[in-house]
This record gives C-alpha cells, sequence and structure tokens, in this order.
C-alpha cells in the first residue's frame, strides 16, 4: 500500500489528505481527514466523449454508509442503504455548485465526483467533501480550473464568537444566529449557503470577506500536492464550428437576435424560435450538420448578445431597467375553506401557490441519517416543479434534486420566523406549487408560503420575502440585475437569492457561471436585494401584514401539557390500557408522550381539552400544606379514605379528625361525606390528609 500525507490547520483543527493507491483505477482521488470524520473522495473522466451531447455529463454522488457511524441500518427488512437522504442531496448539490463552474465549457465526457463517507464524528462530511473534490480534480489529468477553498463559518447569537467548520455541538441551531457556507479562490466566491436568523447585510459580508481568507489557504495547501503529485491535464480543444454555421449567423441572425432582445420580450420562447429557425436553415443546406452544435454556438451567441446589451447598451432581454421588479400580486385564502392555510404570489410570470396543513407530532417527519440518533422534523417545506410550469410535457410526480434543493433553501429561510413548538405545538407542512416559471421560483415559493403561513394563524414573528439577482460580467465591468428572468437567469454569470424580513437576512444562496464574483458584486448586489426584499414585503403587507389570532376551524386542536418524566408509565399504563382508555373516553385523536415529559394532545371540539384535564388530574402531585375538599369513600378502625379526586386518595388517620382522642369514627364520619382537609404527607404515592389543621373542632361542631 502506497499513500503520502498531508496536513495543515484550518480554524485550529488538523485537516489531513492522504493520497494512495487504494483507489488506483479512478483519475484522481484522496481521503479527507478532520479530526474523527474521513471521507474518500474520487474522480473519473469517461475515455469517450459525445460532441453531439447538448449539455456538460457531470454528476456528483455523497454516499452515506451506516457503517462510518458504527450503525447498522435500522430497517429490519433490509439492511442495506437505499436512496440518498436529503442531507446527502443537499450536500452533493453544495459540491456541483462549486465545481461545475470551472470546468471548461465545451467538455462531453462524463465526470462523475464519488464522496464516500468512510467515519463520522463530530465534523460535518460536507466541507471535507467540496475540498475533496477539488483536490482529487487538481491532481488527477481532467481538465478543470481549480483548486478551490470552502469553509464554513457560524456565529453564537449569546457570545458573539465564531465558529470555523464547528462540530454539531457548536453548530446548535438554537444558539447560532448564523452560519455561512462558502466556496472560491483568488479572493472571489462561487458558491454560497446561507441560514441566519435575521442578520444584516453588513454582517454577512463581514463573513464573506473573512471566508476568502481560509479559502486562500486551503488553495495554497492543495497548490501543494499537485506541485508534488499532479498529472498533467488531458489537452481537450473545443469543437470546430463549421463555417456555414458562423456564416449564416453573421449574415442574418446576427441582426435579428439582437432585435429579438431589444423587443422588450419576457421569457425564452422567442429566442428559442429563432433558434429552431436558424437550425432548421442550416440543415436544409446541409443535412449531415449536427443540430447540437448549431444549437449550442447559436446559444453561445444568445450569451454574447445579452451580455453586450446589458453592459454596453444598458438593456435588460424584457426592457427593465436595473433595478425594477416585475408586477406584483399576492393573495391569501379562497382556494377552499377545506384547507388550514393558502398563499399565491406573482411576480411576472412566476406564479406560485403555497398550500399549509396543520397537523400533530405524529405528523412529524422521522429522519435517520449517519449524522446522529433519530430525529424528528415538525417543520416541512416541500417544493413542485411540474413539466407545465414552463409549457412542457413530462413526468408528472416524484421529485429531483433541483426540488429537494429549492424546498431546502425555502425551509431555511421561514425557520427564523416561526413560534417555538411550546407555544404552537403543532407540526407545519408547506408545499409550493409553482404554476408557473420564468425565474426564481424558489423566492416565490418563500413569499407565497410566507403569506400561507398568515392566512393560516400560524404565529410567525414577520413575514418573509426573497428574491434573486443576478449579474453580467465582463472584464471589471459589471451591472447587477435585480429580479432575473428567462434569458438572464439562463445566460447570466450570477444566480444570488436572498431571503429575508424587514429585519434582516434569514437565507441566502449563490450559484454562479464564473469562476467567481468579486465582494464589490456581492456588496452591491446585496443592498440591491435588501431594497427589493422590502418592496415585495409591502405588497404582501398590503394583502395580509400578520397572521390571523385563529387557526382554521378545519385544522386539529393540539395543546401541550408537561409531566414529570417518572409519571409517563402512569400515564400510558401497562400495554397502553391507560392511555387508549384516555382516547377512547376523551375522544380525541392522537396522544403523543415525549422523554422529556411533554404531552401533545390532537383532537378537535374540545376533545383535546378534555383529555388535557384528565391527564393533569391523573398526574397532578399534591403538596403539603394543599387544602381541598375530599369524599368519604371508606371508615376503618384506623381512619377515613377520601377521594381527592378521580385519580388520587387520601387518608385521614383517625388522629387527624379532631383535636382530641377519638376510640372511633361511628357516628363522626360516614361515607359520601364531603370535608375540607388539608394535605399532611404526600411521599411516594403516599397521601395523608388532615381534618383538624384546618377545624381541631370538628367532632364538637359535627355533635352539634
Amino acid at each position: 500500500m502506497v499513500r503520502q500525507i498531508f496536513e495543515t490547520t484550518v480554524g485550529g483543527k488538523v485537516l489531513t489528505a492522504e493520497i494512495g493507491d487504494l483507489t488506483g483505477q479512478a483519475n484522481g482521488s484522496v481521503i479527507m481527514k478532520l479530526s474523527e470524520t474521513t471521507v474518500l473522495v474520487t474522480a473519473v473522466m469517461s475515455t469517450k466523449t459525445d460532441p453531439n451531447l447538448p449539455y456538460f455529463p457531470l454528476s456528483v454522488e455523497f454516499e452515506e454508509k451506516f457503517y462510518a457511524a458504527g450503525q447498522i441500518l435500522g430497517n429490519r427488512f433490509s439492511r442495506r442503504e437505499g436512496k440518498p437522504t436529503d442531507e446527502a442531496v443537499l450536500s452533493a448539490r453544495l459540491i456541483d455548485r462549486t465545481i461545475r463552474p470551472l470546468f471548461p465549457s465545451h467538455i462531453r465526457n462524463e465526470i462523475q465526483i464519488v464522496v464516500s463517507v468512510l467515519a463520522i464524528g463530530e465534523d460535518d462530511p460536507d466541507i471535507l467533501g467540496v475540498i475533496g473534490a477539488s483536490l482529487a480534480l487538481s491532481i488527477s489529468d481532467i481538465p478543470w480550473n481549480g483548486p478551490v477553498g470552502a469553509v464554513r463559518i457560524s456565529r453564537n447569537a449569546q457570545t458573539g464568537l465564531l465558529s470555523i467548520n464547528g462540530t454539531y455541538t457548536e453548530r446548535n441551531l438554537e444558539t447560532l444566529d448564523f452560519e455561512v457556507v462558502t466556496c472560491g479562490q483568488h479572493g472571489t466566491i462561487n458558491m454560497i449557503e446561507v441560514g441566519a436568523r435575521e442578520v444584516s447585510e453588513a454582517d454577512i459580508m463581514t463573513i464573506l470577506e473573512a471566508s476568502t481568507i481560509v479559502h486562500a489557504d486551503l488553495v495554497t495547501f492543495q497548490n501543494k500536492i499537485v506541485a508534488a503529485l499532479g498529472k498533467p491535464k488531458q489537452e481537450m480543444l473545443p469543437p470546430v464550428i463549421p463555417e456555414l454555421v458562423t456564416e449564416l449567423f453573421t449574415t442574418t441572425y446576427h441582426t435579428r437576435l439582437h432585435e429579438q432582445l431589444l423587443a422588450k420580450t419576457a421569457g425564452k420562447q422567442h429566442l428559442h424560435t429563432l433558434k429552431k429557425e436558424f437550425i432548421s436553415k442550416l440543415q436544409a443546406t446541409d443535412s449531415t450538420l449536427s443540430p447540437v452544435i448549431a444549437g449550442n454556438f447559436f446559444e453561445e451567441m444568445i450569451d454574447e448578445a445579452i451580455h453586450r446589451c446589458a453592459l454596453e447598451l444598458g438593456v435588460r432581454a424584457d426592457g427593465r431597467d436595473f433595478d425594477t421588479v416585475r408586477p406584483l400580486e399576492a393573495h391569501v385564502g379562497g382556494i377552499s375553506p377545506v384547507l388550514h392555510g393558502s398563499g399565491i404570489f406573482y411576480r411576472g410570470d412566476t406564479h406560485v401557490l403555497s398550500v399549509l396543513t396543520l397537523g400533530g407530532p405524529e405528523g412529524s417527519m422521522a429522519i435517520e441519517t449517519i449524522e446522529g440518533p433519530e430525529r424528528h422534523k415538525h417543520f416541512l417545506h416541500h417544493y413542485n416543479f411540474p413539466p407545465f410550469s414552463v409549457g412542457e410535457t413530462g413526468r408528472v410526480g416524484g421529485f429531483n434534486r433541483r426540488m429537494i434543493g429549492h424546498g431546502a433553501l425555502a425551509e431555511k429561510a421561514l425557520v427564523p420566523v416561526l413560534p417555538p413548538r411550546e407555544t404552537f405545538p403543532y407540526t407545519i407542512r408547506l408545499v409550493s406549487e409553482t404554476m408557473s416559471s420564468n425565474g426564481s421560483s424558489s423566492m416565490a415559493s418563500v413569499c407565497a408560503s410566507s403569506l400561507a403561513l398568515c392566512d393560516g394563524g400560524v404565529p410567525i414573528t414577520r413575514p418573509v420575502a426573497g428574491i434573486a439577482s443576478g449579474v453580467m460580467m465582463s472584464g471589471d465591468k459589471f451591472v447587477i440585475l435585480t429580479d432575473i428572468q428567462g434569458p438572464e437567469d439562463e445566460h447570466g454569470d450570477m444566480d444570488f437569492k436572498v431571503a429575508g424580513t424587514t429585519v434582516g437576512i434569514t437565507a441566502m444562496q449563490m450559484d454562479v457561471k464564473v469562476a467567481g464574483v468579486s465582494m464589490s458584486i456581492l456588496r452591491a448586489a446585496l443592498e440591491k436585494a435588501r431594497l427589493a426584499r422590502l418592496h415585495i414585503l409591502e405588497t404582501m403587507n398590503n394583502t395580509i401584514a400578520s397572521p390571523r389570532t385563529h387557526i382554521s376551524p378545519r385544522a386539529p386542536e393540539i395543546i401541550l401539557i408537561k409531566i414529570a418524566p417518572e409519571q409517563i408509565g402512569l400515564v400510558i399504563g401497562g400495554g397502553g390500557k391507560t392511555i387508549n382508555k384516555l382516547k377512547e373516553t376523551s375522544g380525541v385523536e392522537e396522544i403523543s408522550i415525549e422523554d422529556d415529559g411533554s404531552v401533545y394532545i390532537t383532537g378537535k371540539n374540545g376533545t383535546a381539552q378534555k383529555a388535557a384535564t384528565m391527564i393533569q388530574n391523573m398526574t397532578r402531585v399534591y403538596t403539603v400544606g394543599e387544602e381541598l375538599q375530599v369524599t368519604i369513600t371508606k371508615i376503618t378502625a384506623f381512619g377515613a379514605f377520601a377521594k381527592m379526586d378521580d385519580y388520587h386518595e387520601g387518608l385521614i388517620h383517625i388522629s387527624e379528625v379532631t383535636g382530641r382522642r377519638l376510640e372511633t369514627l361511628e357516628g363522626i364520619l360516614r361515607e359520601g361525606d364531603v370535608v375540607r382537609v388539608a394535605v399532611i404527607k404526600a411521599d411516594e404515592g403516599k397521601i395523608g390528609l388532615s381534618i383538624k389543621k384546618i377545624n381541631p373542632n370538628f367532632v364538637d361542631t359535627t355533635t352539634t
């Protein structure tokens, strides 16, 4: 076994890169280690190229195996891992979004990056995956313009201390006010992922600038390894464009393309129609000409023309100025009273319907991953993108990585304004349906979901809105485009999504098609996004400015009560008999009890309150000195038993009836008598009661 080990320090922890012959058939591979977390990253490029392929065939797989956590998968019917978890999909997207813009655009060989988590400790493997992919590509013979650095920076809301690549414990969401993941090189950034609790643009910019310092150290580290072990890159020349193609475009379609772009038409259909016409004319002249090569060339010309219009003429594809948001509409309710809440948001030709459903804890989603013990999600946002939303036919149903990513981004944007479970003990599910798409339906889903939450009476702190900005760059010159649509999204250099409230940012995401964007671009884009967000929030607030005071009558009633953990067995009973009897008697739908003694009761029409009262009575803890009325149930030689409530009984010893000595209780107390007593003992379930503590002359009074 051959291996070479390289080390550097990041955030006070040792980062190790091990390169050897374990995966000798891959073009490039590396084992990355940070404390106990270890990942293997391989990069492989196929030997075959397909010049007729209309896209770059890059795939990134993030493989989680439960052996990495010293566990056997929980499903007893299959101990083999199945489809990737959402967390694995998001980690793969993080890597893909970072490395994709650094490949030559003309490559048509399949390239696959596989990140295999070999062991997991307290450090998240996703950052290791990005650095490992960068290094595996850099030392391989695959053409790639890396390396890049990657870092996660978070801030503790209580102490204000920053953490670089913090552990799972340090990243406890209850203590953080932001978490920023960035990737980049040479002082620029090419991938951003942010979750924040209404943090200012200035604070985010400070972290973005600081992250570039970490990137530089990591790039230097990787370059030293490349200098020692790197392979010469394969030469892959771009396809030769036939003269017939360039001549037809120059003589006829160059002018027509600019006319179309200056026609102030929204969307992309008019450009696609012109492209089809261009390809048809070429094939009519030469039937052997590849339509893909011709189509790719035309797309490049669209790209150049859109950049030229924006940078030189100051013109956008749909005629707006650079800062104008398309026409907005916001609506709530109106679909059906069956729904617990709904919101519809229009921004130009992008239309999204979001629907709210409220349920009990049983509606939460159990999550089993290698990153820790099973946990439950009580807030879910799902995003759908049916083919009709872009005027196409295709497979309906199911979901893909893009839908998972967009849904997670909107979910991240909304989490900071949700009420705590202690005050709103519901499982909340939002589903955003993209009805029409022409630019940033993910940010429209944030707006529509915020409207649906308000419509459904979920007591959020403030509405949330989102906007996508873009940039057109050429050398040092650039222009920021607010609210990108159609061709700007497809041919622009940056997709910069920012969501937040009137107070600050709650989520951010950036992807680019260039090697990276500068701090000056990011600073300008953040400010323009802030102004656009406030403009959108004004429209939303004109429709519904705050949550309704009551949830839908169709939604279940949920009550949260607390019992002592040691009383859980009492409420459940042997074989669940007690809790099942409670459900049957009260008519509730569900009673869920958590390990800390939290009891969530789900019902309708007052049944939840009935069950809550029954459980509170069952688990009531009486304290010494407490006074109450009781009913005598049994007389004995040593005293009387008394019913305190439906679940508790106490003993009034004969010596506690009156101030003088009694030989018998005959003629003094009878079954059914109601008397006032004080609690004098409450120990291990045994309760002692006293009449004389309240009325020392009880016998004399009774006799009289």
